[in-house]
């Protein structure tokens, strides 16, 4: 054991002769990985101090602009009264519908009051080839409503009215 504990002690002065391996050993630089590391952590704390930042005690922000729209126009029709078409049963069933024409502006307005009796007619001729199995469901009455919508921009063409919507339907 005195010989081993010699040895390390010979060991050591060599060591502090060199007078460079202790400082190297003091003085390690930091490595390539680290650097990149410590580079990225500070951008995250600094990016997120930024937002924060800017969240908090930023300036008014631009709003994004939206466009107007226009309120739309309703034009009451006047009520349609109508009886079914019946496959060859006794009782004759009714169809009794206040409708309602959305019109996207005013002025469409006094371009189709003229045209009110072709729509009408558009309107008696078809409803009167409905069924009352037309009519059941929701399914229906949506097929009733686009099929009218194209009836009434057929008849007021070459203007367009937005939809066609019901105030009342009663089956009777």
């Amino acid at each position: 054991m005195a010989a081993a504990k010699s040895k390390k002690k010979d060991a050591e002065p060599d060591e502090a002769e060199d007078g460079a391996a202790p400082a190297a050993k003091a003085s390690k630089k930091p490595s390539m990985k680290m650097m990149i590391i410590a580079a990225a952590g500070l951008l995250v704390l600094g990016g997120g101090g930024y937002g924060a930042y800017a969240m908090f005690f930023g300036g008014e922000h631009e709003k994004p602009k939206v466009a107007e729209v226009k309120p739309a126009i309703f034009v009451d029709l006047p009520d349609v009264l109508v009886n079914l078409s019946n496959a060859g049963t006794d009782r004759t069933q009714y169809l009794k519908v206040k409708i309602v024409l959305e019109v996207p502006d005013a002025e469409l307005v006094a371009k189709i009051t003229p045209l009110m009796p072709r729509v009408m007619d558009a309107f008696q001729t078809y409803l009167r080839e409905l069924r009352p199995t037309d009519l059941d469901g929701s399914a229906g009455l949506y097929r009733l409503k686009e099929e009218l919508t194209r009836r009434v921009n057929v008849s007021v063409s070459p203007n367009h009215i937005t939809a066609v919507l019901f105030k009342e339907i009663i089956v009777q």
